[in-house]
């Protein structure tokens, strides 16, 4: 069941797990220490009736997901609540089977979490679909604005948003998450009214999500800014705190990403967990 409580902060998180059942114990350590309020997952590589509901209720989490053999994957956490389940996959092409975006209302907000296409290699098919999607996208992001829902929209945007987002290199230069198709969607999302809430509580330097598993990255520090967390224009002024829990990238079995979060002040929290 669930009684009544308030928030004065909400922590919302963004977390992509890569393989939600091989690195299931790291999410529950991380879930654990931290305990964040909201948590938006990406690339759970799990069928839908894969996912671990009942070992996240354990621990006090509710959740919505959409599963996906063998790749993509998303889901929806929320601590000491059930999120409302609104939306499953993105308006503007039914034919797109991909499990890549769900959207909840959780404490009066309105939680998108989202897995957009990586497009590599490009140019070509990968790269086409990774665009007409963050056009779809797009197109959703202006209804939430014009509508005025506080909203969030988090996860792995599959964008370094611009050069500062990326440890120096060339080696990279025509890799789908930097090219310039890729940056102007981004900026053309933001240019809507949205936040980029991480980038305006630190508008300078690395804020790496992101370390590939290949050529000693994490160890050289060599890192990207992929994982977002936008806010809608009434939430920015309730941005409080935020930052990149970098310790998780560390652990044994880690996944490449770290979760990055923030905090909004003064909302309020209606369901909560309680005994009977």
């Amino acid at each position: 069941m669930f009684g009544f409580v308030r928030w004065n902060t909400v922590r919302i998180a963004t977390f992509n797990i890569n393989d939600v059942g091989k690195r299931l114990d790291n999410l529950l350590a991380w879930l654990a220490e931290t305990e964040p309020d909201v948590v938006c997952l990406q690339e759970l590589k799990a069928e839908q009736g894969r996912f671990p509901a009942d070992t996240l209720s354990r621990l006090g989490y509710g959740a919505v997901w959409q599963g996906e053999r063998t790749w993509n994957g998303v889901a929806i956490l929320a601590r000491g609540a059930e999120p409302v389940l609104t939306r499953v996959g993105l308006p503007g092409d039914p034919t797109d089977r991909q499990a890549r975006y769900i959207e909840a209302a959780v404490a009066g907000v309105l939680i998108g979490c989202l897995y957009l296409p990586n497009g590599n290699p490009q140019p070509g098919p990968k790269f086409a679909y990774k665009l007409a999607w963050f056009e779809r996208l797009i197109d959703h992001a202006a209804g939430l604005i014009a509508a005025g829902v506080p909203a969030v929209l988090a996860g792995d945007f599959n964008v370094v948003p611009t050069a500062q987002d990326i440890y120096p290199t060339r080696s990279l230069d025509g890799n789908a998450l930097i090219q310039p198709q890729s940056r102007e969607c981004f900026a053309r999302l933001i240019a809507q009214g949205w936040t980029d809430s991480l980038r305006a509580l630190q508008p300078t330097g690395p804020l790496w999500t992101f370390w590939d598993y290949m050529r000693g990255r994490w160890a050289a520090d060599k890192g990207m800014r992929l994982d977002h967390l936008l806010v809608s224009p009434d939430l920015a002024t309730r941005l409080a705190a935020g930052g990149v829990d970098r310790w998780v990238r560390g652990e044994t079995g880690a996944s490449d990403h770290a979760p990055a979060w923030i905090e909004l002040g003064g909302l309020e929290r209606v369901p909560s967990r309680r005994q009977g």
